[in-house]
């Protein structure tokens, strides 16, 4: 067993208590910010004179070393160690000797750690906002040619008016905007350094925490060495935030699986993104859609586990709080995958245009527009409510679309429509006459989609 404590107890640990308290299964993924915050550290203590200039120059070699030998393979972090400090102190030491027990001077494990999930979170956030803004360049592919593309807009799951799938699409893109904004805001809260916080009182070594944080590129330092060991707000938020995630992705998912289905039809998945079944050979499975909605509460466990984990927790630090890693290391592993996964599946479908216009017309989708065009022509908006009602029933009945009707069927209604009233509802009159900023004429979408490339580019 290789820890960085012991002298206090008089008899070894329980191994199954030793394994029960280990964490070098799942810390060793930060083994590299582990050694970078180390090489920080150590450089900080030779500016104030606590290492000498040999010594900084022994550590930091051999934590290079170190650092070569794992990224190659030569090295290998086995569960020998009870975490990735110890891994890294252990294996310091056997190549540098007395030197290297200097390596923890003026720090805790407490303050470590925290840094070391601080370096680890900070990474992942520039790794998921780079696979989102990939997701939002290909949403706006599909939206620039996707201008003329009539489908229906539904409420409640019921056709209600026509837009095109550029708008569809485009309120996706609005949804990915605000993840990234999220994502950012935690990376501007987060990127404190609490180094030299120290278990939880700081440290009487003169330490430069202001001059460690510019080396490992944090704007400042934390302001309380107690809240800084005891901080995991910046996860819950992540944790938050990749869920939002996740249920904006799994809202889509659940869109493309409907309009893939036989009775819409709107879209055919690439055969790479797709399954098959083991008895039924027609079958064509949307199941990277069906695992995307399916992993999302996934990470909404993550999210639920941590707040519960913090709710009850004393200042400062407690071993509950090890329990944030194997969570939140899966919550993100899970995100970039899902997000990579459904990118390339909306990237290689297929629309179905001549089927999307036409379940636009046969849902009578534009009905209201047949309604304004009775209150342009003087009738009160009430009463032209009431007579397209009795349009649409009389449709129904007849098993025709409000386009079918003859001008007789019209003005057998209402005196009031005349030969106009068939551009009137068409389904690119319905969409290019709505022309205000947000709505799904080509007008208003062509000024958003030079927003959304003048966002891409910033």
């Amino acid at each position: 067993m290789a820890q960085l404590w012991g002298g206090r107890f008089t008899k070894e640990t329980d191994q199954l208590v030793y394994n029960f308290n280990a964490s070098i299964s799942f810390d060793r993924k930060f083994y590299r910010q582990d050694i970078q915050g180390s090489m920080a550290h150590v450089r900080m203590l030779a500016k104030q004179n606590i290492l000498t200039e040999e010594e900084k120059e022994q550590i930091l070699e051999g934590l290079a070393g170190i650092l070569e030998d794992v990224e190659k393979g030569t090295l290998e972090i086995t569960d020998e160690y009870e975490d990735i400090h110890s891994f890294v102190e252990a294996n310091l030491i056997d190549r540098i000797g007395d030197a290297g027990k200097k390596l923890h001077t003026g720090r805790s494990r407490n303050d470590q750690v925290a840094l070391d999930m601080k370096l680890y979170t900070r990474d992942e956030v520039l790794e998921i906002d780079a696979l989102l803004k990939g997701l939002l360049e290909t949403i706006l592919r599909l939206m620039e040619e996707n201008l003329d593309t009539y489908m229906p807009g539904f409420t409640h799951l019921q056709k209600a008016q026509p837009i095109t799938f550029a708008h569809h699409a485009g309120a996706y893109f609005e949804m990915f905007k605000r993840d990234r904004q999220r994502l950012g805001d935690i990376y501007r809260r987060m990127n404190l350094c609490p180094l030299g916080s120290g278990a939880l009182a700081g440290t009487t070594y003169p330490l430069d925490r202001e001059y460690t944080a510019e080396l490992l590129n944090f704007d400042g330092t934390t302001l309380n060495s107690m809240d800084s060991v005891a901080d995991r707000d910046y996860l819950i938020e992540l944790l938050s935030a990749l869920s939002t995630i996740m249920m904006h992705l799994s809202r889509f998912s659940e869109e493309i699986i409907i309009w893939n289905s036989n009775e819409y039809q709107f879209v055919e998945l690439d055969d790479a993104y797709s399954t098959g079944s083991s008895i039924m050979p027609q079958k064509k499975n949307p199941d990277i859609a069906e695992l995307v909605r399916g992993k999302t509460g996934r990470v909404y466990g993550a999210l639920i586990s941590l707040l519960t984990t913090m709710k009850g927790i004393p200042l400062a630090y407690n071993k509950d709080m090890q329990e944030d890693k194997e969570l939140t290391f899966d919550a993100i592993d899970t995100v970039k995958g899902c997000i990579a996964l459904f990118n390339g599946m909306i990237g290689t479908m297929k629309l179905n245009r001549e089927r999307m216009e036409g379940s636009a017309k046969n849902g009578f989708t534009n009905a209201t527009d047949a309604a304004d065009y009775l209150v342009n022509h003087g009738i009160p908006f009430r009463d032209a409510h009431g007579i397209v009602g009795r349009l649409v029933l009389y449709c129904i009945e007849k098993n025709i679309s409000l386009d079918e009707m003859t001008l007789e069927e019209y003005q057998a209604i209402s005196p009031v429509f005349q030969e106009d009233i068939y551009e009137a509802i068409s389904l690119k009159t319905c969409v290019e006459k709505r022309t205000t900023i947000g709505a799904p004429g080509r007008e208003a979408m062509s000024r958003v989609i030079e927003k959304n490339r003048e966002y891409l580019k910033d």
